[in-house]
């Protein structure tokens, strides 16, 4: 993975806080807060626009490309390799 990130990198703009600050976490709070109440399906349609928003925001190929083959990983199996090994 040589463009995408990987390790935690969120923050938030302006002097670093001085005390300890997760700002990680508080994404994650976030992100389960928009998907309160919702249906399952109301919650995967979130999940897609999100993905589309961030992808067009990063706008980079190459980290998109990466970053949709770290998450493909050990999800499910290569196609490709599947049907070469057939």
């Amino acid at each position: 993975m040589e463009h995408l990130r990987t390790e935690p990198h969120f923050h938030r703009p302006g002097p670093a806080p001085l005390h300890a600050y997760t700002p990680g976490d508080e994404f994650y709070e976030r992100l389960i807060e928009a998907h309160r109440g919702l249906s399952d399906d109301a919650s995967r349609l979130v999940n897609a626009r999100l993905v589309l928003l961030l992808a067009n925001h990063i706008g980079d190929l190459r980290v998109l490309d990466e970053a949709l083959a770290a998450a493909r990983a050990g999800v499910a199996p290569d196609v490709g390799a599947e049907a070469a090994a057939a």
